[in-house]
């Protein structure tokens, strides 16, 4: 019997000759084909994904078959979420989509640093608009896990009026998506991180709050925030009520890729060379909040091990993109495998009961 792993080394070497987003492309075909049988997923998934209660999470309300989900920025509204949930995934956010379709920043926009790990884009929230995707989301015949929609503003609107971006998008996915992140974190689009202060969220997320009601709202912050701004919006979100925090988006440092010729191009940068720097920022948020306030954490994960590290930080659940990318459709299983090996080990009964433990023992020491 082939081995899936040999299979993904061999199809890697051939895509991986291909400019990035090309190769993306050809992966997203694959996906949305597999989408168009539900039978051909449901088998693939048993596969795919490690089915143990173990794993199972209760976040925002909603219940997670696993702690592992794909970040925002893989399934950019194009149809994908069927085929992501086929490879295992315990949730898929989409995203990040605007108002009015967008086509994002010129091409070449998506590099491979393969040394690091690591991946810069600038796509620029190039996608569909809301009422596209609205349609390709409507009707999924798979759905195994929560559906997530990350939110943003179109390239084009006034800074003033970024708050209606976001509601408007809302209210188009508002019966599709389980749960909605507003993005203000992407390095991407022209003044859009200037939104990550409190007088400018408040804007956005206290209309976008009051018009959700039941929908879980959550934030995605960047890593780039002195931890200062990180404790002031930390605050702020419990102060309005919202949801849970995502931690981080992608980062314009380069840090380990400061001498590669490809760190020069503009963007932000995913993968491996984030994680310390994403498990810090999930570790602080949970301790300054004592845990009341739900975390994802998203940023360099590759190995189970990442995973645990993260959610024994204080994240509840954790996202991947980059990670996917360099180790195939076995990544979410594998994952799995990992972290209940871990809960074993460690005694616990379930992943819920890791989550914040390094960050309490942390805060316990002298």
């Amino acid at each position: 019997m082939v081995d899936t792993a040999d299979m993904f080394r061999l199809l890697q070497s051939i895509l991986f000759r291909f400019e990035p987003e090309r190769a993306h492309g050809w992966a997203a075909s694959v996906l949305r084909w597999l989408g168009r049988f539900p039978w051909l997923s449901t088998r693939l998934r048993g596969r795919f994904h490690l089915a143990d209660p173990r794993l199972e999470v209760r976040f925002c309300g909603l219940d997670f078959p696993s702690p592992i989900g794909v970040a925002a920025g893989f399934d950019k509204g194009d149809g994908l979420a069927e085929g992501l949930f086929a490879l295992g995934f315990g949730f898929v956010e989409v995203g990040t989509i605007t108002p009015r379709p967008q086509a994002g920043n010129p091409a070449p926009r998506l590099f491979r640093l393969r040394r690091q790990r690591a991946l810069i884009n600038r796509m620029g929230f190039n996608n569909a608009g809301m009422e596209a995707t609205a349609k390709r989301y409507a009707n999924l015949r798979f759905r195994p896990g929560p559906l997530g929609f990350n939110l943003g503003k179109n390239k084009d609107t006034p800074q003033e009026d970024a708050g209606s971006d976001y509601l408007k998008t809302f209210e188009a996915l508002r019966n599709i998506g389980d749960y909605f992140v507003v993005n203000v974190s992407s390095p991407n689009t022209p003044g859009l991180r200037a939104l990550q202060t409190p007088d400018a969220l408040r804007s956005i997320l206290v209309p976008l709050k009051e018009r959700a009601k039941e929908k879980p709202v959550l934030l995605k912050l960047a890593p780039d925030l002195l931890d200062e701004e990180v404790d002031e919006l930390a605050d702020l979100a419990l102060e309005l009520g919202i949801d849970g925090l995502i931690l981080a988006n992608t980062t314009i440092g380069r840090p380990g890729a400061e001498n590669e010729p490809l760190a020069k191009e503009a963007g932000g940068m995913s993968g491996a060379p984030l994680l310390e720097r994403a498990i810090a920022l999930v570790a602080r948020v949970y301790r300054r909040t004592r845990g009341r306030l739900p975390l994802v954490g998203v940023g360099g994960i590759f190995e189970a091990e990442d995973a645990y590290r993260m959610i024994r930080a204080g994240a509840s659940l954790v996202q991947a993109y980059t990670g996917f990318i360099y180790q195939g459709p076995s990544f979410a299983r594998s994952l799995e495998r990992g972290l209940v090996e871990r809960l074993q080990k460690d005694g616990l009964s379930s992943i819920e009961e890791a989550v914040g433990k390094d960050a309490i023992s942390e805060s316990a020491a002298p």
